[in-house]
């Protein structure tokens, strides 16, 4: 007998020793971009490295194209990726030409764009608009390797810059400048004064109007919600890549009140550089978020990436800027201790081997919430 119970102890111990404790490790995505010469063997290349380094999933962009979504959503589950559609919602530079914000000096953004060219937004208030949106959406979601559709510019044009954007656009943005502020088509003003009795052309200064900032952040709500009912009808998830906040940017920069969206995952783009702010502020900015959404649904902190990072103080375009490698571990470190699900690259091309190295050390460690 006690022969026996020797052998089964043993038995017991090296079965101990022989099984892996779970690795730990917290879960992160990468944004990604369609390039020109892009075919599903660059897919595989960029997939399995980035599977590699530690990634659970890829929220690419190949916009409503059925065709490249499909490619690369299956390259993605051979890679053991979860895979989001990418897709920036407003921007269309080519429908009827009805179908597009105005601006408070009455210029469509189809003719006049604010800031940049491609800032052909369309209004999310007109119908033809959302219903167009929303058989487009279907069209992606129908697709059996997509997880998710990933909602981006799903807003109106940024009536207020980041800060840290100011001097490249040659802009002091202390006010709401009418160039920038939308929309004031014939539908939105009707709705908003059948909603409230108050014509917003009658308004001095529409911007101290907080009836008239709530009902275009409802619009853009509305017009999540009904989209992301459509996609979930098909099966599949909705996540969304959204300014920070809500409350301190989001709501009044680009009317999103994104806690409100009826959606399973936000990605809110925590680009410190862009607020002018250290990397300390991404756990801080991430707490705001977390305690926003209530656990409604999880947050998963963007970060922004500087690539050519050894030269970062000598790049004017602030869009060149991002966390150097020196910084990561203290953006994750910030992000899941304020209560984030994950992290979110933008974007892993732009990662050097510095920043993988600090990348692998940050994502296999144990965070405690705050």
């Amino acid at each position: 007998m006690k022969k026996v119970f020797i052998a089964l102890a043993a038995v017991a111990l090296f079965a101990t020793a022989c099984t892996k404790a779970p690795e730990t490790k917290i879960k992160a995505y990468g944004w990604q971009g369609e390039g020109g010469k892009t075919t599903e063997e660059t897919l595989q290349a960029d997939f399995s490295k980035w599977k590699s380094h530690g990634l659970d999933g890829v929220c690419y962009n190949a916009g409503f194209n059925v065709e490249k979504q499909a490619r690369a959503a299956k390259v993605a589950h051979a890679n053991g990726l979860e895979y989001h559609a990418w897709i920036p919602t407003m921007l269309k530079g080519d429908a009827d030409s009805s179908w597009y914000a105005v601006n408070r000096n009455g210029e469509s953004a189809y003719n006049v764009q604010a800031y940049v060219p491609y800032y052909k937004f369309m209004c999310p208030n007109n119908e033809n608009v959302i219903n167009f949106l929303t058989g487009e959406y279907e069209k992606i979601a129908a697709i059996p390797d997509v997880d998710y559709v990933h909602f981006d510019y799903i807003r109106y044009v940024d009536v207020i810059l980041a800060k840290g954007l100011w001097e490249k656009y040659g802009l002091v943005m202390n006010e709401e400048y009418p160039t920038a502020d939308y929309c004031y088509c014939d539908k939105c003003i009707a709705d908003f004064k059948a909603a409230t009795g108050i014509d917003i052309k009658t308004v001095e200064d529409p911007s101290k109007c907080k009836e008239w900032a709530q009902f275009r952040c409802d619009v853009i709500t509305h017009l999540v919600n009904h989209i992301a009912d459509a996609v979930h009808a098909k099966g599949k998830k909705v996540s969304a890549a959204v300014f920070p906040g809500p409350d301190s940017h989001a709501k009044w920069m680009v009317r999103q009140e994104w806690d409100e969206w009826n959606i399973d995952a936000v990605f809110p783009m925590n680009y410190n550089d862009f607020y002018l702010e250290d990397a300390a502020w991404v756990g801080k900015i991430t707490k705001e978020e977390v305690d926003a959404v209530n656990n409604k649904f999880p947050v998963y902190s963007g970060l922004f990436i500087c690539h050519d990072w050894q030269n970062k103080a000598n790049i004017k375009d602030p869009e060149g800027h991002g966390l150097i490698p020196s910084e990561i571990e203290e953006a994750v470190r910030g992000a899941m201790e304020s209560g984030a699900a994950g992290v979110c690259l933008f974007t892993p091309q732009g990662m050097t081997d510095e920043h993988w190295k600090a990348f692998d050390k940050a994502i296999h460690q144990t965070y405690t919430k705050k």
